[in-house]
């Protein structure tokens, strides 16, 4: 076995000049803006310096601004993304033991590697990472083997931010490093030329510890490959959710009968929901639903073993959605070029999980994020004249499916006519937890077991990409080496992405979108949203064709906005996303955006800190069914109408949660601390009706008890909600539920119940408080404060919910001559 060990003290040593490497003529930068903000900063060590807190103090001076950003907020709360160090120093330039490497670190800490050739480049991104980030290694190499077998019921991010110890097996190792290389060489000259770059990388990281003296064993291929699908599996996977979601449909039947509870489930669904805001408004049909689907089975509710719960609980929850981009063309832009503003939202970590890189070689020029295990390319970033980031998409990479068990024994299972053994993995041990062992089958690992009619079946879980986790790399390599010379080429770069992400794009004149993630193509008589059986009749047929992928360049809207929301029209949802209703927080940004024809990059990153901030709940359009709904009827009790009025008082001043000076109260007053309380009774009385109690709280393990900070205003059960109470008192849907929920229909008993939840609310917090009087309430800033986890960082900053990775604020006024 392999062992994580003892994390040891970061290592500091002095700048001086090793060599004299010829200085690589700098590529010219057709940036007019080009600015960032990475609030972890660049120091990775214990024992943080008081600079390791610069950035998120610039990043935190922007939040209480709200909508009101100028130019002269962007040079104060960003810094220079520019090529070089112009600008940026004092500097010092480092001691590198290799020929062909110049590393110089600007005031920020921030280095800029000039290398005489690619490999070179890719060496000294090794050991920078190993200096930057030596703890993060430490923490998460082993731990992220977990996550490349997707080894049932291990959150392998959570074991790096416990900084848990790990023990990895001999076996692990193996099946890890034989698939991800043959994914490589199966992908021809490129992804030979990245098994060269990640040799090169590994030896670079390893130079570093070497020279730091460090405790931790040299790292391998497999370290690289296990990083990138840790990755992966938190924020480019969707789906996988479909055994726990068919126990519903199970309970749902059995309650309302087999007719009423299929339409309640179908409604809960909402897997191509019309309403649901989308980026781009071109219709891509995806995942389509089959009139008759002999291709399932539905698992009886209740009927999984408690570790299979978890299991999949963990492999469905375990990506991250809080990432965005605000991208307009040059027709909606005062310069005549598009805009850039755009980030991915990774949470708050110290050391960061991204780490800046200014890289430049002969024909290389680019500067952004990396991540460990990105073997010298970035992940988020901009090249000469064009500019790329990410979000989450969640698209239906995932599949649980359901083994038929031979002959009463819980190893052997059919598949294609004959009864095959499971396999067996020993992935290592977990310091506190034990043992890491599970089965396997031609799917996939084993979660658990379950039953289906009463007969005891496994559950297995496919992952599209698995074992070609590395391939991912391939875009950035091109992103990076800047052979992205226009959208055409950008697609086909996004295009070889296995995992699911929204991928935005922008240079001097052109702005587009691709939606990747090898996206299966499930047998048609398969519902997607229910596990398939596993007995070999409904394999998958293939994988979504890259431009049958949800992609545009320049629509007409001239804007493209994206908040983790539904990529395209038409794009079925994933089984685990039961949240693309007509209610998303990507409203907000557009609502910014809508204010004005033509912007600037101050007034369109002024629209995303705004949004950051604002409340869903109330921002959103929920409040106008409420309204809708009880306006002008006698309230329960005046404390009751009183806690009405401060919530519609709070949305005319625009729902902010800010605390702008810093006393730790937010200036909305009450209203945060009403909206809080009342959502979750909210929720209840609205579902509960038709759900019951039982299932409503099976509903809200799914979904979420609260829509709010705690999850960026996501999930919560909010879609059914807004949704509901907007249709009872008369908006028309284009995809109208066939159930009414609240009051079972009854607009009367509907109004009653929400009434009741907001008197209960009051009194609630008043005995909370001791205070009846709602002007003596308060609403805590301070317990929303933002802290770097596992914290090491001592810094604290408000509460905002926009991209932590990194944020870029971009703008190119001119492009190379070639452009495909």
């Amino acid at each position: 076995m392999r062992r994580c060990p003892p994390i040891g003290r970061a290592v500091a040593f002095g700048a001086a000049a090793l060599l004299a490497l010829p200085a690589a003529a700098s590529a010219k930068d057709y940036a007019a803006t080009a600015l960032n903000v990475i609030p972890s900063g660049q120091w990775g060590g214990i024992g943080a310096p008081p600079a390791a807190s610069d950035q998120a103090r610039m990043y935190d001076g922007l939040t209480p601004l709200f909508d009101q950003v100028t130019t002269d907020d962007l040079a104060k709360y960003f810094k220079p993304q520019t090529f070089g160090t112009a600008g940026q120093c004092p500097c010092t330039v480092e001691r590198v033991p290799r020929r062909g490497v110049r590393i110089v670190r600007d005031a920020q800490n921030v280095p800029h590697i000039t290398a005489r050739n690619r490999l070179d480049l890719d060496w000294a991104a090794g050991w920078v990472l190993a200096q930057d980030r030596s703890l993060l290694l430490a923490a998460g190499r082993y731990p992220a083997r977990f996550a490349a077998l997707d080894a049932p019921g291990i959150d392998a991010f959570g074991l790096v931010t416990s900084l848990k110890s790990v023990r990895v097996t001999e076996q692990a190792d193996r099946i890890i490093d034989r698939e991800q290389t043959a994914a490589l060489k199966a992908a021809g000259a490129e992804g030979r030329a990245v098994l060269r770059d990640i040799d090169e990388y590994v030896k670079g990281i390893n130079a570093r510890l070497e020279y730091d003296r460090s405790a931790m064993e040299p790292f391998e291929r497999v370290d690289v490959y296990a990083v990138n699908a840790l990755a992966g599996q938190i924020f480019g996977q969707g789906g996988g959710d479909e055994t726990r979601r068919s126990m519903l449909l199970d309970g749902l039947r059995r309650q309302l009968g087999a007719d009423a509870g299929t339409r309640v489930w179908n409604d809960l669904a909402e897997q191509l929901d019309e309403d649901t805001p989308t980026t781009i408004s071109k219709r891509f049909a995806y995942e389509r639903v089959p009139a008759r689907a002999s291709g399932n089975a539905v698992v009886d509710n209740g009927s999984m073993t408690s570790s299979a719960l978890r299991a999949t609980a963990t492999s469905a929850t375990a990506h991250r959605d809080m990432s965005n981009f605000l991208i307009l063309s040059g027709r909606r832009s005062t310069n005549g070029h598009p805009l850039f503003v755009a980030g991915p939202q990774i949470g708050y970590f110290y050391p960061g999980l991204t780490l800046e890189m200014d890289l430049r070689a002969p024909g290389i020029q680019a500067r952004g994020a990396a991540m460990p295990g990105g073997a010298g390319n970035l992940l988020i970033g901009r090249g000469q004249d064009y500019a790329w980031s990410l979000t989450s998409a969640g698209s239906d990479t995932n599949d649980q499916f359901v083994e038929t068990l031979c002959g009463g024994s819980q190893t052997k299972y059919l598949f294609k006519g004959r009864c095959r053994t499971m396999g067996s993995v020993n992935a290592g041990t977990i310091s506190g937890q034990g043992a890491v062992k599970y089965r396997t089958t031609v799917h996939g690992p084993v979660l658990g077991w379950a039953t289906v009619g009463g007969k005891r079946v496994a559950i297995s879980f496919a992952r599209s990409s698995r074992g070609k986790d590395a391939l991912w790399q391939i875009a950035f390599k091109r992103l990076t080496e800047g052979t992205v010379t226009g959208v055409r080429s950008f697609y086909e770069a996004a295009a070889t992405s296995p995992f699911t992400f929204n991928v935005g794009y922008a240079d001097d004149r052109d702005i587009a979108m691709y939606s990747t993630g090898a996206l299966p193509l499930r047998d048609p008589r398969v519902d997607p949203r229910l596990p398939t059986k596993g007995t070999g009749e409904y394999e998958w047929k293939g994988f979504l064709k890259p431009l049958d992928h949800p992609h545009v360049a320049n629509p007409a809207s001239g804007a493209l906005i994206n908040w983790n929301n539904k990529p395209a029209a038409g794009f079925g949802s994933s089984d685990a996303q039961w949240s693309d209703g007509a209610t998303q927080r990507v409203t907000m940004l557009r609502a910014g955006i809508d204010k004005r024809e033509k912007h600037d990059l101050a007034s369109v990153t002024a629209a995303m800190n705004a949004a950051a901030t604002q409340d869903l709940r109330v921002q959103g359009p929920l409040l106008d069914g409420i309204h809708a709904l009880i306006a002008g009827t006698p309230a329960p009790s005046a404390r009751a109408q009183r806690l009405y009025d401060l919530l519609r008082g709070w949305r005319a001043a625009g729902s902010s949660r800010l605390d702008r000076d810093g006393d730790g109260l937010m200036e909305a007053g009450a209203a945060p601390l009403i909206m809080d309380t009342l959502y979750p009774r909210l929720a209840d009385a609205v579902l509960t009706p038709v759900l019951g109690a039982d299932l409503n709280a099976q509903l809200a393990t799914l979904e979420g008890t609260t829509n709010s900070t705690r999850s960026g205003f996501t999930g919560g059960r909010i879609n059914y909600v807004d949704k509901d109470l907007r249709t009872l008192t008369g908006t028309r849907f284009r995809s109208p539920f066939a159930t009414r929920f609240c009051g079972n229909g009854d607009r009367a008993a509907c109004r009653a119940s929400v009434w009741r939840a907001i008197d209960e609310s009051g009194a609630a917090i008043a005995q909370l408080r001791g205070s009846e009087d709602p002007a003596q309430w308060t609403s805590d800033a301070n317990a929303e404060r933002i802290r770097f986890s596992p914290g090491l960082l001592s810094t604290t900053i408000r509460y905002t919910n926009r991209p932590s990775g990194i944020q870029q604020v971009i703008s190119f006024d001119g492009h190379r001559k070639i452009r495909r």
